[in-house]
């Protein structure tokens, strides 16, 4: 069972610049090599992919819509995996999600089997 705990949202204008944290523990999450994900979710609409990184951190994917925008990262030693976000806009506002999953390079809410919370993060314009 792997718990995730994300936090950095808040608000910002277009343009401005947040960092999403995701603080991961349990007693498999160290041992097991997770690919982990960022999802968000705006309201009434579906839930959806933003950024995907593999166990070691040497791979990462992301939609099309925040290339050159958001990068994301982890530190395994701290167990905490990270979303950067740059150049926000207002189509950007959402709940952002932490993910968990043991298979590579999806991006289906499906295949992730563990869940932070989120963290909501609102650009104004």
């Amino acid at each position: 069972q792997v718990q995730l705990v994300e936090s950095g949202g808040g608000l910002v204008q277009a343009g401005g610049s947040l960092r999403l944290s995701c603080a991961a523990s349990g007693r498999t999450f160290s041992r097991s090599r997770y690919t982990m994900g960022w999802f968000r979710q705006a309201p009434g609409k579906e839930r959806e992919f933003v950024a995907g990184i593999n166990w070691s951190g040497a791979n990462t994917y992301c939609t099309d819509s925040v290339k050159g925008r958001f990068t994301i990262s982890r530190d395994n030693a701290k167990n905490t995996v990270y979303l950067q976000m740059n150049s926000l806009k207002p189509g950007d506002t959402a709940v952002y999600y932490c993910a968990a999953t043991r298979l590579w390079n999806t991006t289906q809410v499906q295949d992730f089997g563990s869940w932070g919370q989120g963290t909501q993060v609102t650009v104004s314009s």
